[in-house]
């Protein structure tokens, strides 16, 4: 062998700085491969916080409230403007299984609550999807009912007496003026 003439192992002993230089390029770049991905994936985070923080506003602010205003104001109002017998039974009928769906909707939403407070925070979170979708199927059927069968009973209702109609309208507008909301729910 000539010793001007590097051998394959002296070559390869030579090499291996180099190598490892390569390697450890490699790795970098696997690395930043990744890092890469993250404002992809912090769009969907962020639209998570907004959603879970908006829902945490929305609920308390405007659901809620509804709630209480419909049990205040409407529910009575049919009541008391129902002809008596079968119809203001059907109304009172309506009136306490809309009432019960109310206080469940609100049970079921202090479930999700603390979790979607954290998430609004930027903690992390357990959040059901189960109770999630549950909540969101239960809110559609009850609104859909109040819809298609209370609002259009209590319309007939309260119209028989342009008086009754104006006193609910009087009513929720005063009580909105009072708490700075500017329209309804």
């Amino acid at each position: 062998m000539n010793p001007t003439t590097p051998s394959s192992q002296t070559t390869e002993t030579l090499q291996q700085p180099l190598n490892d230089f390569s390697n450890c390029h490699a790795g970098i770049m696997r690395h930043l491969e990744g890092f890469g991905q993250l404002p992809a994936l912090l769009a969907p985070v962020q639209q998570a916080r907004a959603i879970a923080s908006d829902m945490v506003h929305f609920f308390r602010n405007a659901a809620f409230e509804h709630h209480a205003e419909e049990e205040r104001e409407l529910f009575p109002a049919v009541l008391r403007s129902a002809h008596p017998g079968m119809e203001k039974e059907r109304v009172r009928h309506m009136v306490d299984a809309l009432t019960r769906e109310h206080r469940d909707i609100e049970k079921q939403w202090a479930l999700l609550e603390p979790g979607l407070k954290k998430l609004a925070k930027g903690q992390p979170a357990e959040i059901d999807g189960a109770a999630v979708d549950k909540l969101i199927a239960q809110y559609q059927a009850h609104a859909r009912y109040e819809e298609q069968e209370f609002l259009p009973l209590s319309h007939e209702i309260l119209a028989r007496d342009s008086n009754h109609m104006a006193a609910l309208g009087l009513s929720l507008h005063i009580r909105h003026l009072k708490q700075g909301i500017g329209g309804h729910v």
